[in-house]
């Protein structure tokens, strides 16, 4: 008796087992079944799909292309931390002695990255290579420029640099320091107004596509209004129902996220040979940056969430509203 027993217990838990096995396989068998169906309805609606697919696709080429504005410009900006250098001018009369222990001091300071000495000798040569004045110094009887210690700052930061400069300014044998950062202080400001005017425009564009991909869904609801109180009538349930719809979502957010992508790179593609000829101008290496792999990612999540956001308040409103009419 215990062992028919435990053969018949053995024997309903392995049917558990089997039963919670298939519903599972049959779960994601359905998603993918409905998944591919809501693509072929895409396909078999091409104008309507590409209408959607494009706007939203330029939808988000707009905040992504702002934000590749950022980045480069802030690419610009770091690359300046050389404009947060200290100029410090030496009193005239000052021995070698002095400037070289004024150096090792400086060298030791814990704010400092860098000191560089510029003697009196090397600074008049300097000039008289930049300003073509050269044969006209010759006549000069004794050196005007004095000796220069420049001074890199380990934080380039405009106050930071400023507190800095103050201090070794206070040194007795220097007659005076100079930085000129206010520029690059300017520059932050655009930087930073720039990063507003992304968000802002994001937001402002993201609605807008929250509000087509929802109509273009309640468009295809409506289109098959029949259908579904038919499919109420048999016993299908509205999440059942709905769950073709936010697929057409996700598909939308994938291919304009695909297709914003596109855009972005075929703009930087067109920019980067007429960047190559300013830049060789000034003997720059500058190279407009790209989406990295991360950005790639977060525009195609931001596309498939707008995409699956805007298709799921629609099914949410119109689904329910539905209900089979009697004959």
């Amino acid at each position: 008796m215990s062992i028919l027993f435990s053969g018949r217990v053995s024997s309903g838990a392995t049917t558990r087992k089997v039963g919670v096995g298939r519903r599972f396989f049959m779960f994601w068998v359905n998603h993918v079944r409905q998944a591919l169906f809501s693509l072929g309805e895409l396909w078999r609606t091409p104008s309507a799909s590409i209408l959607t697919i494009g706007v939203l696709g330029v939808s988000l080429t707009l905040p992504a292309t702002l934000h590749l504005l950022v980045k480069n410009v802030q690419q610009v900006s770091d690359s300046f931390t050389q404009a947060a250098e200290i100029s410090l001018f030496i009193r005239e009369g000052v021995s070698d002695t002095q400037i070289s222990s004024l150096h090792k001091i400086l060298q030791a300071d814990q704010d400092i990255a860098r000191v560089t000495h510029i003697s009196k000798q090397q600074a008049l040569a300097e000039f008289a290579q930049v300003s073509g004045f050269g044969s006209a110094l010759n006549y000069l009887t004794d050196n005007p420029l004095p000796d220069v210690l420049l001074i890199l700052p380990k934080n380039t930061s405009a106050d930071s640099a400023r507190q800095l400069m103050a201090r070794l300014s206070k040194e007795r044998i220097v007659e005076f320091g100079k930085l000129d950062i206010d520029w690059l202080t300017r520059l932050d400001a655009i930087v930073s107004l720039l990063r507003q005017a992304v968000l802002i425009i994001a937001v402002l564009l993201l609605g807008a596509v929250l509000l087509i991909i929802g109509n273009t869904i309640r468009l295809s609801i409506m289109s098959k209004k029949d259908e579904i109180e038919v499919m109420k009538l048999v016993g299908a349930t509205d999440a059942f129902i709905q769950r073709p719809f936010l697929y057409s979502g996700i598909w939308y957010g994938v291919f304009g996220g695909l297709l914003a992508f596109l855009i972005v790179e075929t703009m930087l593609w067109w920019l980067q040979g007429a960047i190559v000829s300013v830049t060789s101008l000034y003997e720059s290496e500058f190279h407009l940056m790209a989406l990295s792999m991360a950005e790639f990612l977060s525009l195609m999540l931001l596309a498939i969430l707008l995409g699956l956001s805007g298709s799921y308040l629609s099914v949410r409103r119109h689904i329910s509203a539905i209900e089979p009419t009697g004959p």
